[in-house]
């Protein structure tokens, strides 16, 4: 059976219209070479079997080629991937050698500075394709692991077709015309400065993974716009369709609209070129997850970001890769987020454990700005992180799910933290 379900069928076209990407590796010696066990779970008539039947390619995975990114687009396509680091992403230990096979690429993906995602599968998809029959063979090396592996490998996906539809020098122009980056961190000073309270990012944010839709009246400039007369110093707006139903033009419509908070752009960012591409739209900081990126790819996008003009807001999860964020000059925001990556259990005790002894002494001598994220309710679960030594907290379950968010803000707080109760 398993000789059956790695045959060659004929390609059949993609969704999209795109040309297939080419491999590094074979997908038959993968599945045949790989350790884990496999399992065949599905044999079932292929949709649209015949002619043009075939597999769908899985994205391809570049070596990095370190530059110094000296203008924030080139004016042609090559030099522009070049520069910006569009095309290329981190093998993890920067050595510019192309991945050659599946064990090559478990060592490259994961295990490397701390990271905990693997960015995409390492045999190769699970679905292959016997003249009218589909197989499905899952194994470890194919399978997602957790729902952040999951997103992250439908991500690169994502941003792959993206890229071939809209390479970076076609994102020159519309740079040179997008609104200019606002100071992000600032306004996060004042706003604890002015009210003894740690800052809010407000997340406009209408679904989730682990709780569905969390608003079904879902109006993100007027969410947005009730957030900011009622207190938060910053937004955070969802961008991902697929699982949180966020979306970049949400983003540009609520900077459109005239709101003065500044924007974070929240996405999974896997490829610099999401980068240029929400500046574009009219992101003033985005988020960069450090479970996801190896150093190599965190201090490559802190560059890019600074050219841009963005903040970056680098999210840990646990000791390790509070560890690594630490040893990285340049950051300005660390946000510590409460939600387990496996089991997507929230436990707010994580910020106080990550803020204990010389990792707290370091990020208060580097100026460092600790923001709290998730599981984050009350006023106690406020007043919990801010003596831990959080001075910011992104939230948005607990704002969203309100009937009126703004003024779930002071519930959050246990006040009134707008600038007109200040006045």
């Amino acid at each position: 059976m398993e000789a059956l379900a790695i045959g060659s069928a004929p390609p059949r076209p993609s969704p999209t219209g795109l040309a297939p990407q080419t491999r590094h590796h074979h997908r038959s010696k993968t599945l045949a070479t790989a350790a884990s066990p496999r399992r065949l779970v599905a044999a079932s008539p292929m949709e649209g079997a015949g002619a043009g039947a075939g597999r769908a390619p899985a994205p391809l995975r570049c070596a990095r080629a370190e530059t110094d990114a000296g203008d924030a687009v080139a004016t042609s396509s090559h030099s522009a991937e070049a520069e910006a680091g569009g095309s290329v992403e981190a093998t993890g230990q920067g050595n510019g050698t192309p991945v050659a096979d599946a064990a090559a690429a478990a060592d490259d993906i994961e295990g490397v500075d701390g990271i905990r995602i693997r960015r995409r599968p390492v045999t190769g998809p699970p679905v292959h394709y016997v003249g009218p029959f589909q197989f499905r063979l899952e194994n470890e090396g194919n399978t997602p692991r957790n729902i952040l592996e999951r997103i992250v490998w439908d991500k690169e996906a994502e941003v792959s077709q993206l890229k071939e539809r809209r390479p970076l020098y076609m994102l020159k122009g519309p740079l040179e015309n997008a609104p200019p980056a606002r100071d992000f961190v600032g306004p996060l000073k004042a706003s604890y400065d002015r009210t003894g309270l740690p800052a809010l990012i407000a997340e406009v944010k209408k679904a989730s993974p682990s709780r569905g839709v969390l608003r079904e009246d879902f109006e993100p400039v007027q969410i947005a716009q009730t957030y900011e007369k009622n207190g938060a110093a910053c937004l955070s707006v969802l961008a991902d369709a697929k699982y949180f139903q966020g979306s970049f033009d949400y983003l540009e419509a609520i900077r459109n609209a005239g709101v003065q908070c500044p924007l974070l752009c929240k996405e999974f960012i896997v490829d610099a070129w999401q980068l240029y591409y929400a500046r574009m739209k009219g992101a003033d900081a985005v988020l960069l997850i450090a479970a996801v990126l190896p150093d190599l790819d965190i201090k490559y996008m802190l560059k890019i970001c600074k050219i841009l003009g963005m903040a970056a807001l680098v999210e840990v999860h646990d000791e390790r890769e509070m560890d690594r964020v630490l040893g990285i000059d340049g950051i300005q925001l660390i946000g510590i987020n409460n939600r387990n990556l496996e089991t997507f259990q929230v436990d707010i005790s994580n910020t106080k454990k990550l803020l204990e002894g010389e990792r707290g002494q370091t990020i208060a001598q580097k100026g460092i700005i600790v923001v709290g994220e998730s599981g984050l309710f009350t006023p106690e679960h406020i007043s919990f992180v801010q003596n831990a030594g959080v001075k910011a907290v992104l939230v948005g379950e607990s704002l969203i799910k309100q009937d009126d968010p703004g003024k779930a803000i002071a519930g959050l707080f246990g006040k009134d933290i707008s600038p007109v109760s200040a006045a």
